[in-house]
């Protein structure tokens, strides 16, 4: 007696178990980016109105910002004068597409006795045979300025270049550590210089990217993520076809 054969199960969808496994771990890591994306989108959003908020408060002196939890964007009033002798140049920004840096130099506050590191702004550098020319203010002062604490991670002190001398050229900065290698009591956080006499071209970014930016990078990996299941799927429906089609013709 013969037993006949029993056809395979007649599925509309066989994707395979290869093309099973990598959709099983890119999809996962695809939306997760995206989701890591607008999270950061919100952040940002929330960082800039935290930041608009804090700009319109009246300004403190240094006293009452030191005693702050959070003094991140606060407006801060000084009285004193520059170091000269110790100035700092963040290396490598950017104004408009022009190549320059910004000038860091310590400031003795004197109502409060403490050295805080102010930025004064941004400068040109077109020739980097030479460092940038810059002057500093002689005499007491009355300056306003506004603490930046960056996104992320903290900065770290650079490698001076040219040599160790002064000015020195850095790529981040991190005052506590200038401070203690000038053994200095000092506030740690920069202090951006409003416009005024003593500053140079200003309008820093509160990020280096908007919120729009990362809601954009958000939309690219949904996108990539919903192309590879749509591809997913079609394969395995085409592949589902051709089995039947073949069970079919040999039929």
């Amino acid at each position: 007696m013969s037993v006949a054969a029993v056809p395979p199960r007649d599925r509309r969808f066989r994707p395979g178990l290869l093309p099973t496994l990598v959709v099983a771990a890119l999809l996962p890591l695809l939306l997760g980016l995206g989701c890591w994306q607008l999270q950061r989108a919100g952040e940002k959003r929330e960082l800039l109105a935290e930041q608009a908020a804090r700009s319109q408060a009246p300004a403190a002196d240094l006293v009452e910002l030191a005693a702050l939890d959070d003094p991140a964007f606060r407006r801060v009033r000084l009285v004193g004068t520059f170091d000269a002798g110790h100035s700092l140049l963040l290396d490598n920004r950017q104004r408009g597409g022009r190549v320059g840096v910004e000038l860091l130099q310590p400031f003795l506050d004197r109502p409060s006795g403490r050295w805080v590191l102010v930025n004064r702004g941004w400068l040109p550098w077109p020739q980097r045979a030479a460092l940038p020319a810059f002057d500093t203010p002689v005499g007491e002062l009355s300056l306003e300025a506004s603490v930046y604490r960056p996104p992320g991670s903290a900065f770290l002190l650079g490698d001076g270049a040219p040599g160790e001398g002064w000015p020195r050229l850095v790529n981040v900065v991190e005052a506590p550590a200038l401070w203690g290698e000038l053994e200095r009591d000092g506030l740690a956080d920069e202090l951006r210089l409003e416009p005024g006499p003593a500053s140079y071209v200003g309008d820093w970014p509160v990020v280096a990217s908007g919120p729009e930016k990362h809601l954009g990078y958000a939309v690219q990996w949904f996108a990539l993520a919903a192309t590879l299941l749509g591809m997913y799927l079609w394969f395995g429906v085409k592949q589902a076809r051709e089995v039947r089609d073949g069970l079919h013709s040999d039929a």
